[in-house]
Order: structure tokens, then C-alpha cells, then sequence
């Protein structure tokens, strides 16, 4: 396994759309390990494949600690809800903002089988599948945001903590 670079801030690559997994192939398998350890060395609880300059339709989620979702091809089926929260990203690094997302989604994918399954989220876990959903079409978590926290806020934040 190994740990890839993220793409930060502007890079072109993060605003392009991914193309669909057609087999489970072991560079699929091996890029899903790799993503897995870079999204856990980046203290993030999700990670996109094109945000590691790989465009294919690939995410992994880790919202609770050692349950990792990884998702080929996903797709949101169904929603409902909504919830304003505060949103960062690994690919954004010390931006945050304030996202209206659905409260709870339904996601179709395929898993590293090749099976098709469902993944039911609420809350945090709701808000990642749409996010890391969202970077497949080359879009951000502040293409979304209500409002995007100012760094005096942030810095508010921090103190307060």
C-alpha cells in the first residue's frame, strides 16, 4: 500500500469528470488500498479517486473507525431531508463552509467483488456519500456552501476547541 499525493486548491484535474469502473481489475483493487491509507494519513473521513489525479468513478468513506466503505461507481438513488453543517475538504485544505446536503441518502455501487450494493447515510455519513459523489463530477464541497467560514472564524473555532 501506499500513501499518493492529494490534489490541493486549483488543480484542473479536481473540477474533471470520472469515467465508470467496467472490471474489477487488481489495479482497482490496489488503488482502493492506497486510497484508503492516504485518506487515514490525511485525517480525512472520505477521499475521491480524482483527488489523487485518477479519474475513475471511485470513493472510499471512513466515517466511523475501521468501517470503510468503498464504492465503485456510485450512485445517489434517493434522498431525503436536509441539514446545514459545516464541511471541509482534504483537497481544500483550511477552508470550511457551511453545506445544505440531504439529512439521508441511498447510494448504489458495486463493491470490490463487483457486487452491486446499497448504502443507506444519515448525517455525516449522508453528507460524505454526496460529498465524495459530488467530486466525481468535478464538483467541491464550496460549489455547495450556504457560506464559506472566514479565517477569523475559523480561527475562532479553533480557540473556542
Amino acid at each position: 500500500m501506499a500513501i499518493l499525493k492529494i490534489l490541493k486548491n486549483d488543480d484542473p484535474t479536481l473540477r474533471k469528470t470520472s469515467r465508470k469502473v467496467d472490471a474489477i481489475t487488481p489495479r482497482i483493487t490496489t488503488l482502493l488500498d492506497d486510497m484508503t491509507e492516504t485518506m487515514r494519513a490525511a485525517n480525512g473521513c472520505g477521499l475521491a479517486a480524482v483527488q489523487i489525479g485518477v479519474l475513475r468513478r471511485i470513493v472510499v468513506i471512513e466515517c466511523e473507525e475501521g468501517n470503510v466503505l468503498e464504492l465503485i461507481n456510485p450512485e445517489i438513488i434517493a434522498s431525503e431531508g436536509v441539514q446545514n453543517e459545516m464541511e471541509g475538504c482534504l483537497s481544500l485544505p483550511k477552508r470550511w463552509g457551511i453545506t445544505e446536503r440531504p439529512e439521508r441518502v441511498t447510494v448504489r455501487a458495486m463493491n470490490r467483488k463487483g457486487e452491486i450494493i446499497e448504502i443507506t447515510g444519515e448525517g455525516l455519513l449522508a453528507r460524505a456519500l454526496c460529498h465524495e459523489t459530488d467530486h466525481l463530477d468535478g464538483k467541491l464541497f464550496s460549489d455547495n456552501a450556504i457560506h464559506m467560514l472566514t479565517p477569523e472564524e475559523i480561527e475562532e473555532m479553533e480557540q473556542d476547541a
